[in-house]
């Protein structure tokens, strides 16, 4: 079944409370693919929030709450979000293959599970801050292709990387292997400024091979989130159209 435009967006959920979690699944429901519910919303309301998307919506869910401690402890992590039947949910790949196994393990096929490879706030000053080896300093999609390649090898669906990084690893694990990117500033947008440091617009990371996009400040913080995302649909379907010519 072919994706349209609007099914590659995925608008994160970065509210403080369930009205406000209600009022943009009511708005958007219908022009965005999946909702993401990150750190922020999952622990100042908990489970509730996907039976809430859930009831109100047939979009998809996305539970980011990229996992990180020792495997038997996100194993049956896993285990819990898989019960509450999202469709994807993150493990960070800056562990041992173990953790993120674990990870696989306690979703048993129920829910993707996708490794984080580097967060898109982190430049490669903070790289070598952290006194990572100067190859990866100097190149950040090595260290990004590295731990792709540990999550590709533990069976994660795929991971989440910058559009920066798509490309590359498209062609290194291939089309099946799913790629999520955040960091994405449409082009009507890239004016605003914010933490984001790696950043790509809808249409060179859907070229470069993207599955989803995370887009939500251009959409949540806009006058009219409703037209901002229309907006954005509508520039992710003109990069469909030229590379279907």
């Amino acid at each position: 079944m072919t994706k349209s435009a609007k099914d590659y967006i995925i608008f994160p959920l970065d509210v403080t409370s369930v009205s406000d979690l209600k009022y943009y699944v009511k708005l958007l429901s219908n022009y965005v693919g999946m909702f993401k519910i990150g750190l922020e919303l999952f622990i100042r309301s908990g489970p509730d929030t996907v039976k809430i998307i859930k009831d109100m919506s047939e979009a998809g869910i996305f539970l980011d709450l990229k996992l990180h401690d020792i495997p038997e402890t996100v194993r049956r992590a896993s285990e819990s979000i898989a019960s509450l039947g999202v469709d994807l949910t993150t493990a960070h790949c800056a562990e041992t293959s173990e953790m993120l196994k674990a990870a696989v393990s306690g979703c048993k096929e129920k829910t993707g599970v996708l490794g984080v490879t580097l967060l898109t706030s982190v430049s490669s000053i903070d790289i070598q801050n952290a006194g990572f080896e100067n190859q990866y300093c100097a190149d950040i999609s090595k260290l990004v292709l590295k731990r792709a390649k540990t999550a590709k090898e533990a069976g994660c669906k795929g991971v989440v990387c910058s559009g920066l990084e798509v490309g590359l690893i498209k062609k290194t694990f291939g089309k099946d292997f799913v790629a999520v990117t955040p960091g994405i500033r449409p082009a009507w947008n890239l004016s605003e400024k914010d933490d984001q440091k790696r950043i790509t617009k809808p249409a060179d990371a859907i070229k470069n091979g993207s599955d989803y996009l995370v887009i939500g400040r251009p959409i949540r913080d806009a006058k009219n989130p409703l037209d901002a995302a229309i907006m954005t649909a509508q520039e992710i379907e003109i990069a469909l159209e030229q590379i279907n010519k």
